[in-house]
């Protein structure tokens, strides 16, 4: 521990999911003096700081641990930097274990990234927030678990929005999945005139999913959430509401238990991190059951896709001909044959590969250390 007569220079802190920054500011600094600890960090040095060129130093306790082993530190001319990456990748609510910040402690606004303004990657997009009266109070009092009352509202709206959702699918799974226990694959044709109804519901109320990064209540791609939105809604609300030849199909029995299984174990996960809960076992499942689960849901919607297009040559629904006063034309079937033949690969290429980092991210190096530790 530092002694009383010590001084602290002024030290300036940001965080991203993965890491947490420290800038130091001392210059011409001399003999530093670093002892970094799984939850702790001691620096002293020789430096031009505050009050001229003396010895400063100081302790930190953190709030949570760090590993030791990929932090790393850097001397320049005007400041020492440091860069302390997270065991875990997770948004820290404050610095210190102790709820008491030391005056010298100050937020970096220059790299300050907002929990809710990240991305999935946590070396993407890093916004900065401009320093204006009040800012910094609130970050502070974020700092010391006192959320500001639009934060809370956030927070009880998400974790309604991820209950509905959650129960919505559990619905879903429930009913087709007692059917089928007494009637068989009999009960497959009925499947989308008993739960489709449902299924529309959570399919419609998932489209706030693009909104809520756009509003900063979450920290997903706005890209990526529209994708994911607009692929499920194409396939539901175009090729089964629209051709009811094919909502009779068996295959929209299984296409709705692969969508909503993923959904089961997706929307728990998202209510429990609302909170800050991490239950290992349902991080664990979210980012595992999509190894046998979205490769699946790829291939029913391909069926779904083939199946359709004789239908909609036969219907043209969809499709704009000629003469038309627009003088426009096109052809719904040749759009859904190109996008088997040039997309659909690529897309479920692109979705397994993302989703495969994330795990990655998420599971693998910890679970790596532990396995050879």
């Amino acid at each position: 521990m530092e002694e009383e007569s010590q001084l602290s220079p002024f030290v300036y802190w940001a965080q991203t999911d993965a890491s947490i920054t420290l800038r130091i500011e001392l210059r011409n600094v001399q003999s530093p003096f670093v002892d970094l600890q799984d939850q702790s960090l001691t620096f002293s040095a020789v430096g031009h700081g505050a009050q001229g060129e003396k010895k400063y130093g100081f302790h930190l306790r953190l709030l949570r641990c760090i590993d030791t082993e990929t932090s790393k530190y850097r001397v320049l001319d005007r400041n020492v930097e440091f860069n302390l990456t997270k065991i875990d990748i997770e948004f820290w609510p404050r610095l210190l274990e102790d709820t008491k910040k030391p005056a010298w402690l100050k937020i970096d606004f220059d790299k300050w990234t907002h929990e809710d303004e990240q991305s999935d990657d946590p070396d993407e997009g890093r916004d900065i927030i401009e320093d204006f009266p009040g800012l910094y109070e609130r970050m502070q009092a974020e700092e010391l678990g006192w959320p500001s009352k639009r934060e809370s509202m956030k927070k009880v709206y998400l974790f309604l929005y991820n209950l509905w959702q959650l129960v919505g699918f559990l619905y879903i799974v429930s009913v087709i999945t007692m059917r089928y226990l007494k009637d068989g694959p009999d009960s497959m044709e009925g499947t989308y005139e008993t739960v489709g109804w449902m299924m529309r519901l959570c399919l419609i109320t998932q489209a706030f999913e693009i909104l809520h990064p756009l509003v900063g209540y979450t920290k997903a791609s706005v890209s990526e959430a529209f994708f994911q939105f607009t692929g499920r809604a194409v396939i539901f609300f175009c090729l089964i509401e629209g051709e009811e030849r094919m909502q009779t199909k068996p295959v929209i029995f299984y296409l709705f238990l692969v969508w909503s299984l993923i959904e089961i174990v997706r929307y728990p996960y998202y209510l429990l991190r609302v909170y800050q809960v991490d239950v290992g076992f349902i991080t664990w499942l979210r980012y595992t059951i999509w190894i046998p689960l979205y490769p699946l849901g790829f291939i029913l919607e391909g069926v779904i896709i083939l199946r359709d297009i004789p239908y909609f040559d036969e219907t043209r629904r969809f499709s704009v001909a000629l003469p038309n006063s627009w003088n426009f034309a096109f052809h719904f079937p040749t759009l859904l044959r190109c996008y088997l033949l040039f997309f659909f690969f690529p897309f479920m290429y692109k979705m397994m590969n993302h989703m495969y980092h994330q795990r990655i991210k998420k599971l693998g190096p910890r679970s790596w250390r532990e396995k050879f530790e």
